[in-house]
């Protein structure tokens, strides 16, 4: 009987003399690269279980890390710069509303959210809540406090005095004022 693949191939005589050779019978099995192996002899003998004398294998000490320092809490600061409306002394009618504004620097390192406020220490509170949202600000940045202020009815000099409150409820920074003679 003839091998059909043979045949096949007499049939195309443009095909590789390759194809022509590979014959029709069981093709043998290809063998594949073998990496070359240490000798027998420099290889270690494999470990003997009866062999009590030989020492057991410790495992190394893992290290352990230190923990992260903790951060360092924030400073709360309040730097008064200047007044920028109603200068010290300043004459008002009884009962005017009076728009109060100072520039202040946020001095410490902690950054003011709606949890800080302002708090009235002494004086008259002139009409104003005594404790008050203070203006959120980064560490460092200056803004602009503002209370509004009823004056009072009778004639004499008035003032109210102002100071930041943390979140625990702990002052902190410059105290600030204001001061206005009233006079009808």
């Amino acid at each position: 009987m003839r091998c059909l693949r043979v045949e096949l191939l007499h049939a195309y005589v443009a095909l590789p003399a390759l194809l022509l050779s590979a014959g029709c019978g069981p093709q043998a099995t290809p063998t594949y690269f073998v990496p070359p192996t240490m000798a027998a002899e420099s290889s270690p003998p494999p470990p003997s279980t009866a062999d009590a004398s030989s020492p057991t294998p410790q495992a190394s000490p893992v290290p352990t890390l230190a923990p992260p320092s903790p951060t360092p809490p924030c400073t709360d600061g309040l730097t008064y710069l200047q007044d920028l409306t109603i200068p010290d002394g300043s004459i008002v009618v009884p009962g005017e509303l009076i728009d109060k504004r100072w520039q202040i620097s946020n001095s410490g390192t902690c950054n003011w959210d709606e949890r800080y406020k302002l708090t009235h220490i002494g004086g008259d509170a002139m009409g104003a809540a005594t404790s008050l949202p203070l203006y959120p600000a980064r560490a460092g940045a200056e803004v602009t406090i503002s209370i509004m202020f009823t004056a009072p009815q009778a004639a004499g000099t008035y003032e109210s005095q102002w100071q930041a409150v943390n979140p625990d409820g702990v002052p902190f920074g410059s105290a600030f004022y204001m001061q206005v003679v009233v006079s009808p």
